[in-house]
């Protein structure tokens, strides 16, 4: 069955151009995808994975995960010496991140078990609380961890330019066009953003980096 069909046939409904694109892309594969290692993994690897290339961010990952036996967790992140983590690839600034990431889960400050509950911009406000956690990185969280339907990350160029190439758009949109021309794919706009996604993914699933 195919989860997403009433959502693509809505984000078609008044835009030509999608509805076109969306019929040649075929059905929405958009999955939650649950992290083995949980929340807080997940949320490790992303912070791991900005502003890397993939390859580079792979490798370091594995050596990071590798510390903790494939299954690093607050606690044990939180008391891993910082040359431990730099001598497995972390930069000080990435380190310094993960164990603030872990300093918030363990003080309460940022409830993984409750994330499931709360709307999206409240998600996304706490999660940006943790350093070196930014709102692509919350979006991402919540279209890929938790599934959430109506998330339209304009911050991403891939969404932006998708956006343009199949409205045949000379000029990619800014953020702020583009918070104003996704208003007509609510409540569907994760829906949206993966089929933008696709139009520059030359007919492979969109995977953004991180997750």
């Amino acid at each position: 069955m195919d989860r997403w069909a009433d959502a693509v046939t809505r984000i078609g409904a008044d835009d030509p151009a999608m509805a076109a694109f969306t019929a040649v892309a075929g059905p929405c594969t958009l999955v939650r995808r649950r992290h083995p290692g949980g929340p807080f993994a997940a949320l490790a690897r992303a912070i791991l994975y900005q502003q890397l290339a993939i390859g580079a961010a792979a490798t370091i990952h594995g050596r990071f995960v590798a510390l903790y036996g494939g299954h690093p967790t607050p606690e044990s992140v939180l008391t891993t010496p910082d040359g431990e983590l730099r001598a497995v690839g972390l930069s000080g600034a990435k380190t310094a991140s993960v164990k603030d990431l872990a300093a918030k889960v363990l003080d309460g400050s940022l409830r993984l078990a409750a994330l499931g509950r709360v709307g999206d911009d409240e998600l996304v406000a706490r999660l940006c609380a943790v350093r070196g956690i930014g709102p692509w990185t919350a979006e991402m969280f919540l279209m890929f961890q938790l599934n959430r339907p109506d998330v339209w990350p304009v911050g991403d160029l891939g969404v932006r330019a998708g956006y343009a190439r199949i409205h045949g758009l000379a000029a990619v949109p800014t953020e702020r066009e583009l918070v104003v021309l996704g208003d007509r794919y609510r409540p569907w706009r994760s829906i949206a953003a993966w089929y933008c996604w696709r139009a520059m993914e030359a007919g492979v699933s969109p995977s953004p980096t991180g997750w």
